[in-house]
């Protein structure tokens, strides 16, 4: 079965919400990581705030690697309103994305990635469908923001699989999930 895969850039203090306000590491080690994180997925999963954010930028983007992995990875856009522009290769769903997400786990392919988007990835992470985090902690407090977990979630054992810092402060950590 797929794996579903969180990446999510995330504060000291867990804030996950616009990490362009905090996140200062931009040395080769977090790119490369991403590298790594992108290379194995052939989905990604959007709902429509990060969507209509993004699409703006990325289409024309040559920041790398990412823009070539998110211009030519199909999206699957949860969203209950229409979207207002188009983007290549992007789904539109009004559907339930629990279901949606558990029907694709199914299908054949690579990794279904979560990059950004909190709140799809925390009803994903409550239903047990998160089998990855791939996070990178930046060595800053953010102070407010939404966080990637809320303070009423339930408590998980995580295992951690990788751990490496860069020298610019920040770690890439990598957490498996244990199954639902």
């Amino acid at each position: 079965m797929r794996e579903v895969v969180l990446y999510q850039l995330v504060s000291l203090d867990g804030v996950a919400e616009e990490p362009s306000d905090w996140m200062v590491d931009d040395g080769p080690e977090v790119f490369e990581n991403l590298a790594r994180i992108v290379g194995s997925q052939t989905d990604i999963l959007l709902g429509r705030v990060t969507y209509e954010y993004w699409v703006d930028f990325w289409p024309s983007s040559d920041m790398e690697p990412f823009a070539s992995f998110i211009n030519s990875t199909p999206k699957h856009v949860f969203t209950s309103s229409p979207l207002k522009d188009d983007w290549a290769k992007t789904v539109e769903l009004n559907t339930s994305a629990v279901d949606h997400v558990r029907a694709l786990k199914r299908q054949t392919g690579g990794d279904i990635g979560i990059h950004g988007s909190i709140r799809l990835a925390r009803s994903l992470l409550r239903a047990g469908l998160v089998d990855r985090l791939e996070l990178v902690v930046a060595p800053s407090i953010a102070g407010r923001g939404a966080r990637l977990f809320d303070a009423d979630e339930r408590l998980h054992r995580l295992d951690l699989v990788r751990l490496n810092p860069t020298p610019a402060g920040s770690l890439l950590l990598t957490y498996q999930l244990p199954p639902a």
